[in-house]
């Protein structure tokens, strides 16, 4: 029979661990202090100190797995100020996806989790007990990141053989994915095979497909992989100088696309293994939430020109025979941008679809990006509202270019 814990053991553990609600509302104090202060300016020593402060409370939720102490912080701070949010928010996606070991000899090492964003067409859609059961092509594929110039050849690579659904990143919380990351460490550093079981975890399984088996599918998929390198490798090096700076990302994008379509049959071979035709548009590997940011912006995109393909499907006019206006929309919620499709030959309203605004984007920025989506889409006469009113009428408007 199992003794009872004592009292003054109890008293121990809730003294030593603060409250999910003390951790809290430290992030968010640190983090509003914080908020006016510019992003590329050298900061003043009490800023510094509070910074490092708030670093350190990060680290702790961290490791112990305070998950929402973190969520809660970063839902209060956003409701009090959008630049302390921006401010917390980027620092708890840092230190969640890359961790810095120190060295007593040698140059410190650095491991951050990655993500590669793809969307997959198929017929009929993806099957999980299809994907990855080439074992040699998953080899080529993990070893490709470095063949091709995507990570250094003094790195260390580790590429999880699986297909991730967007459901299933979404699961992955800061301290689930900080676990992750020191489970790649380990699995790049020691000699004796070590478990993983976060990574295992984050292997939930997709949701039942709704495609028929005719069904032109277009689905999101991640690959998730681990990178282990010296902070010291000039590969990594991003020059000081703006021209500089470009010309290296340039390099690094040119390299990408080159990797991107020599990959293309590995991955084919990983995702289907029954004939069927596949082809994979990617995204650019980032680091883990900025991959996924960027995939879920790109999802969003996909959602609102295939619903206003859908409006002037309905309407029976082409592209070029639309007027798209593009601008906010007064809500008393969250801010949202609205696309009004009028027939050119008459000026008939066809639709309207609405979309919110990515709190880490600025409104010109989103304006731009869905401007340029719907140019892709054909649609070559595109203007710009100030602001649609409650009414859905556009205010202010001028041609974009």
């Amino acid at each position: 029979m199992k003794k009872a814990k004592s009292t003054s053991t109890a008293k121990t553990v809730s003294s030593t661990e603060e409250r999910d609600e003390v951790l809290a509302n430290r992030l968010v104090e640190l983090a509003l202090g914080q908020r006016e202060h510019d992003t590329y300016a050298e900061l003043p020593t009490a800023l510094q100190k509070m910074n490092a402060d708030l670093r350190k409370t990060i680290k702790k939720c961290l490791q112990q797995r305070r998950e929402q102490a973190l969520d809660e912080a970063i839902e209060r701070t956003c409701e009090e100020d959008i630049k302390a949010w921006r401010v917390l928010r980027e620092n708890v996606e840092d230190l969640s996806g890359t961790i810095l070991f120190r060295r007593d000899e040698g140059a410190d090492v650095e491991v951050n989790a990655f993500v590669v964003p793809l969307f997959v067409h198929t017929t009929g859609g993806l099957r999980s007990d299809q994907c990855f059961q080439d074992e040699e092509a998953f080899e080529h594929l993990r070893d490709s990141f470095q063949d091709g110039g995507l990570e250094s050849s003094k790195a260390s690579v580790v590429l999880v053989s699986h297909a991730y659904h967007l459901d299933e990143i979404e699961c992955i919380g800061y301290c689930h994915l900080n676990e992750m990351v020191h489970e790649a460490f380990d699995a790049m550093t020691r000699k004796k095979t070590s478990a993983a079981d976060a990574i295992a975890r984050s292997m939930r399984g997709w949701p039942q497909s709704s495609f028929a088996p005719d069904d032109n599918a277009i689905e999101l998929r991640f690959l998730l992989g681990f990178v282990l390198k010296k902070m010291d490798d000039p590969f990594y090096h991003v020059p000081e100088k703006e021209a500089a700076a470009d010309r290296y990302f340039e390099a690094r994008a040119a390299r990408f696309r080159k990797w991107s379509q020599q990959v293309m049959p590995l991955l084919q071979r990983s995702l289907v293994i029954d004939g069927r035709n596949v082809q994979i548009d990617f995204l650019y590997q980032d680091l883990f939430h900025g991959g996924v940011e960027a995939a879920l912006a790109e999802l969003e995109m996909l959602r609102l020109l295939s619903e206003l393909q859908h409006a002037m499907e309905a309407n029976g006019v082409a592209p070029e025979e639309v007027k798209a206006i593009v601008g906010p929309m007064e809500t008393d919620e969250a801010v949202m941008l609205r696309v009004s499709l009028h027939a050119m030959a008459n000026d008939t309203p066809i639709g309207a679809i609405d979309t919110p605004l990515n709190r880490m984007e600025n409104m010109q920025n989103a304006i731009a990006e869905i401007a340029d989506g719907l140019a892709n889409a054909g649609i070559r006469n595109i203007q710009i509202a100030k602001l649609f009113d409650a009414n859905g009428a556009p205010g202010a408007v001028r041609q974009w270019s």
